[in-house]
């Protein structure tokens, strides 16, 4: 199982970003696929999910109404849309994989490497 994150950089505030998340390994019509966020100093943080049947999960109400998650199944990738950035979104993202479901009692079990994101003017 291997996930790659990608579409991090600099971008400022009120702009946007398209991360990227390829899967290998992982069969999206049984895992569910996070994203999460630790920005410096801070804990790691659940962002959003995408479950297996396409329902969507946010962990952290502060971007609802500003990023959008969206799979291709084509592909394997999932997309992390983030528009209307805050100074506050700065953070290294992740995506993450989960059997069955973005909530439960199983942990986010496999990690890709993270992507650096930068909201700055």
């Amino acid at each position: 199982v291997q996930l790659q994150a990608s579409g991090g950089g600099l971008v400022q505030p009120g702009g946007s970003l398209n991360l990227s998340c390829i899967t290998s390994g992982v069969d999206l019509d049984y895992y569910a696929i996070g994203w999460f966020r630790q920005a410096p100093g801070k804990e790691r943080e659940g962002v959003i999910c995408i479950s297996e049947t396409e329902a969507v999960t946010f962990f952290e109400e502060s971007v609802r109404g500003r990023f959008t998650i969206f799979r291709d199944k084509a592909t394997r990738t999932v997309y992390l849309q983030m528009d209307t950035l805050r100074p506050e979104d700065t953070a290294v993202y992740y995506c993450a994989s989960r059997f069955w479901g973005c909530t439960g009692t199983g942990p986010f079990d496999s990690w890709g490497q993270g992507t650096l994101v930068t909201v700055s003017s």
